[in-house]
């Protein structure tokens, strides 16, 4: 089992330093090693499609997992407190918290100051969608939106695979989801090569996706929001989303500040509507990012505390 205390100071260490752009992170390391497979792996046709993608898939989670548990074992054998080093950076790379913040500032500032057209370069730096034509609310919804789904797949996940099966299986699961982000579209290429990926994410987040929305709602109720508002559109709107997991945030943040989110976006010019989250209280407005961003810290520590009372449940 994982010490509690690894987990703590690995999620303090993303909160103070974040990804230092000077040091490689693992997840560009996992990106590239799944464009380099993809070459070769990568066939159109239904069968051959979804049997090179499950191969991939299979490679890259089984290849992340064994890596870092023979450079953890390895390193302990060094010295254990090198191993405790390495573990503490590892599992600090595999939350997102202050890099999710500050997307979200530099989306914030230029907004507030009337940049609107900075706006823009920043957000598409977070989303996958088109923003040259965005108004300054298409611009908040978007960012609203990354903000609350990415408070689980994230930082929630990772804590939760942590505490469950250590530094392996939060590197593992941050395989999966670099593996959905990169293959795991419903479009004419990705359509059955990234089929497996986008169910195994879909499936690791299930849990997360739930234990995240419980401690969501409860940052709700702390920040004196619409309790009743984020319950309730989180019963009624979340099974609208495409993803059985992101309309759960997103539905709650959407019924706590009383704003609407959903509604049409725009994918290399093709424009998609995706249904309603939530009523149109509110209008969007800038600080509607800081409030979400708020929820997203006070979300990510109380299922931290929620882990390490577990935990100490379990070693009585």
């Amino acid at each position: 089992m994982i010490s509690s205390m690894l987990v703590f100071f690995a999620y303090i260490i993303d909160i103070a330093v974040g990804d230092p752009p000077k040091i490689p992170h693992p997840v560009v390391i996992i990106g590239k090693i799944i464009v380099f497979l993809e070459t070769h792996l990568y066939y159109s046709g239904r069968i051959a499609g979804i049997a090179g993608g499950a191969l991939l898939t299979a490679i890259v989670i089984s290849g992340v997992f064994l890596i870092t548990k023979g450079i953890i074992l390895l390193s302990n054998n060094i010295h254990p407190l090198l191993s405790y080093v390495i573990q503490l950076w590892l599992l600090s790379t595999t939350f997102a918290s202050k890099s999710l913040a500050m997307a979200a500032k530099a989306v914030y500032e230029p907004l507030k100051n009337g940049k609107i057209e900075d706006a823009k370069v920043m957000v598409a730096n977070i989303v996958g969608r088109d923003t040259c034509d965005m108004e300054n609310q298409e611009i908040i919804r978007a960012t609203v939106e990354t903000v609350a789904e990415n408070t689980i797949d994230g930082i929630v996940a990772p804590i939760f695979y942590a505490f469950i099966g250590g530094v392996p299986l939060a590197m593992a699961y941050k395989a999966i989801n670099t593996l959905d982000s990169m293959i795991g579209y419903k479009n004419e290429k990705y359509l059955y090569f990234g089929r497996v990926s986008a169910r195994l994410d879909d499936l690791a987040n299930y849990l997360p996706a739930r234990l995240g929305g419980l401690m969501m709602l409860i940052s709700v109720f702390i920040f004196g929001k619409d309790i009743a508002g984020a319950i309730k559109t989180m019963l009624r709107d979340s099974n609208k989303h495409p993803s059985p997991n992101s309309g759960i945030p997103e539905a709650i943040v959407a019924g706590a500040l009383g704003i609407r989110l959903g509604g049409v976006n725009s994918y290399d010019g093709i424009k998609s509507f995706r249904s309603y989250l939530g009523e149109n209280i509110n209008p969007l407005i800038s600080e509607h990012i800081n409030q979400t961003v708020s929820i997203m810290y006070l979300t990510s520590f109380l299922t931290l505390l929620t882990g390490i009372i577990f935990y100490a449940i379990i070693r009585l």
